[in-house]
């Protein structure tokens, strides 16, 4: 029963778009919607663009749990495909950040080292983005350092403080609001989720995509340029940007009947996939009702964007529309089955031996984070940071210099002059 639950060869049970009428999506993003061909696309599209979407409503929250914890509008993705499956449409929610990050910077590439993202984000005063189209950017640069930045982007999921300690230096950041797109094959997403019982799994939502895109609608164009349609949502979604960064905290509220409503749903629906899957699922589902009313939330903001401005901070006054809580629970719904199936496909690889990193590999990985001239206090940061000692990192450095691979300039004082081979 299981397996047909959560198969993704069936467009009825998985597809979002199939049971989403398009005409009640926010204005904003309905042009956008246009571009998408298939189903799948549209799936990938419009979760990429709540995402994107997302990152750029600063001073927007909800509260959650019986502590009242506050949660932001930032989502973290992850689109799980095989080759020629569409997965490029998804960088059309990248333009939609762009003209912000012009302004204010927002983006974080991903091709950085974990010290270069902490200190990209803690710049950006804990607020980011982080956009890739192909995951082995991520997972070849993440390799060397893979726990650090899966608790850091756990961490930042809940909105948790990411601390960092380096020699005599230790900095926070406090209340990190991060989300990110990445598209990638399932290799390079358990790269970044390598079990179930990591807690990033329940934190980082899941679209699988099978299908393939005929080759006859490849080019296929739209009636209307793309270019127009994504200059004007972006140009749309600045000026929400600008509103909302400029106003007080605003607190989005879902109604009495939807918060029992989901509290119902979580219940009587969700219990049935754990007691197929296993109580390991249980934060999935939990954390799903998270999910959903962070998605209520972007698409609330979206659709009042012209009102926004005029609202006041009364909690009372910005409520979530019946509609859009339950375009929010369709796609909550429809993440749970994609996200079972990730759970399947990780546990068919657990008992699957890990290769681990080699002397070697450590060595060029180490290395090449360094920068062209570096002295021994960054030598020796850089190796402690990826587990490596003080007396390693200097042993290797003196074997370097050796072969003519790091000159040293003066004392303490080295600059690489060519790859470690």
């Amino acid at each position: 029963m299981i397996d047909k639950l959560i198969s993704t060869n069936s467009e009825t049970d998985l597809h979002i778009s199939t049971h989403l009428n398009a005409a009640e999506l926010p204005a904003m993003i309905r042009p956008l919607m246009n571009l998408a061909q298939s189903p799948a696309e549209k799936d990938m599209l419009l979760l990429s663009l709540l995402t994107a979407a997302g990152s750029c409503m600063p001073n927007l929250y909800c509260k959650y749990g019986i502590a009242a914890k506050r949660y932001y509008p930032n989502l973290q993705l992850f689109i799980v495909g095989s080759a020629a499956c569409g997965k490029g449409i998804a960088n059309l929610a990248l333009e939609l950040v762009k003209p912000i990050h012009e302004k204010m910077p927002l983006i974080i590439p991903g091709d950085a080292t974990y010290p270069a993202f902490y200190q990209t984000l803690a710049k950006q005063h804990g607020r980011g983005y982080i956009h890739e189209s192909e995951g082995s950017v991520i997972t070849d640069i993440w390799r060397s350092s893979t726990a650090n930045y899966n608790t850091a982007l756990r961490k930042a999921a809940e909105h948790e403080m990411i601390s960092r300690a380096r020699c005599k230096e230790y900095s926070v950041i406090e209340n990190p609001q991060l989300s990110m797109v990445l598209t990638g094959t399932f290799s390079q997403y358990h790269a970044l989720v390598p079990s179930i019982e990591n807690g990033y799994f329940s934190r980082l939502l899941t679209l699988i995509v099978d299908d393939v895109q005929p080759f006859s609608e490849r080019y296929v164009q739209p009636a209307e340029s793309s270019q127009e349609v994504i200059t004007t949502a972006a140009e749309q979604l600045y000026h929400l940007y600008e509103k909302l960064l400029f106003s007080k905290p605003r607190e989005f509220c879902l109604t009495p009947d939807q918060r029992e409503r989901l509290g119902l749903h979580l219940k009587t629906a969700y219990p049935t996939l754990i007691r197929m899957l296993g109580e390991d699922f249980h934060s999935v589902i939990l954390r799903m009702a998270v999910h959903i009313e962070r998605i209520a939330m972007i698409l609330s903001a979206l659709r009042k964007a012209n009102e926004l401005s005029a609202i006041s901070i009364q909690h009372s006054d910005f409520l979530c529309s019946n509609e859009d809580y339950q375009i929010a629970e369709l796609i909550g719904n429809k993440l749970i089955l994609h996200m079972a199936q990730a759970y399947q496909m990780i546990k068919g690889t657990e008992k699957i031996e890990q290769p681990k990193i080699k002397p070697l590999d450590q060595k060029q990985i180490l290395l090449s984070l360094l920068p062209e001239e570096f002295d021994v206090q960054v030598l020796v940061s850089e190796a402690k940071a990826n587990g490596l000692s003080h007396r390693t990192a200097t042993r290797w450095n003196e074997g370097w210099v050796e072969q003519g691979i790091v000159q040293k300039i003066r004392h303490g004082v080295y600059r690489k002059l060519l790859a470690c081979a």
